[in-house]
């Protein structure tokens, strides 16, 4: 048990000292960037979507 105490001794110690935390203006930019890069990636897959479709429609009405 004494280990266990010791453990979360050492990573509190660690996080408040040891840790360098972004600041607030860092971490807003790093959140657009996400978010920037999410949208981006979802309307290339939106767009392949369309297109496979498309083709898939095309396919299936040529056997008709």
């Amino acid at each position: 048990m004494a280990g266990v105490a010791e453990y979360i001794k050492e990573s509190y110690i660690e996080l408040t000292e040891k840790v360098t935390w972004p600041t607030w203006r860092e971490l807003q930019n790093s959140a657009v960037l996400v978010l920037v890069a999410a949208l981006i990636i979802a309307m290339v897959i939106f767009g392949m979507d369309q297109i496979i479709g498309y083709l898939l429609n095309q396919f299936y009405t040529s056997l008709t």
